[in-house]
């Protein structure tokens, strides 16, 4: 008798556990906002000028890196006075691209820390976020720069101190 509530036991623990995994790998990622249709432009925001110390910078290029984040997000490149769109449920973020002597324009939509990496210098964001979510930039130890919330405002940012970004 204990030998078949013993089998039960186990196989109704199996059961559970798969129930579980399923659930896991079948739940998309998740996301800082509710994304608007794939058709809306955005907000248009215009880059700004190159940084003052991008001529210096320029000369270094061969040992330059292209800025970056991970998890990987997708991004940009806009030419200073140029034109980019942050659409709605983003968190726009722009560093200068010493390689490419352009902006680079990182769209960190799901919810996640982003770990950056060559993040020099002067830069920009724009919360385009929507649900009221909070933001929060990093430094090396893990303490909090800056938090934020959607505003409608582009607001100039030093990155040189910022380790991550957390966009939810």
């Amino acid at each position: 008798m204990h030998g078949v509530r013993a089998r039960r036991s186990i196989l109704g623990l199996i059961g559970a556990l798969a129930l579980m995994l399923a659930a896991v790998f079948t739940a998309g990622p998740a996301q800082a906002a509710v994304a608007s249709d794939d058709g809306a432009a955005g907000l248009v925001l215009t880059a700004p000028p190159a940084p003052q110390d991008a001529q210096s910078a320029s000369t270094r290029a061969a040992a330059a890196n292209s800025p970056s984040v991970s998890p990987s997000a997708r991004s940009v490149h806009a030419a200073p006075g140029t034109t980019v769109s942050c659409p709605s449920g983003n968190l726009c973020t722009a560093v200068w691209d010493p390689t490419t002597n352009n902006w680079e324009v990182f769209f960190l939509y799901s919810c996640n820390r982003y770990y950056t990496s060559y993040w020099d210098g002067s830069g920009w964001y724009y919360d385009a976020q929507t649900g009221g979510v909070t933001s929060y930039i990093y430094g090396q130890s893990g303490n909090v720069l800056h938090s934020f919330r959607p505003d409608s405002a582009q607001h100039a940012y030093n990155w040189t101190p910022v380790w991550s970004i957390r966009n939810c």
